[in-house]
């Protein structure tokens, strides 16, 4: 089973600030649990949302900037 992580704790771990990870979850951009009225974060979707975020290296160049 996952970890959970408080708000805070997910604004850790993705090095950004509360407010960042508040507004993904307001905008369900990212999967949280509410537990009562606590919202908790799983470890999978936190890496689930990373690896939806990453962007694959562009070909590479030459001098001229062209692509080799």
């Amino acid at each position: 089973m996952d970890q959970l992580f408080t708000v805070p704790e997910a604004a850790e771990l993705l090095s950004t600030s509360v407010r960042f990870v508040r507004r993904l979850i307001a905008e369900r951009r990212i999967e949280f649990v509410k537990v009562g009225r606590h919202v908790r974060i799983r470890e999978s979707a936190l890496i689930a949302f990373v690896v939806a975020g990453t962007v694959a290296p562009m070909t590479t160049f030459d001098a001229t900037g062209r692509a080799a």
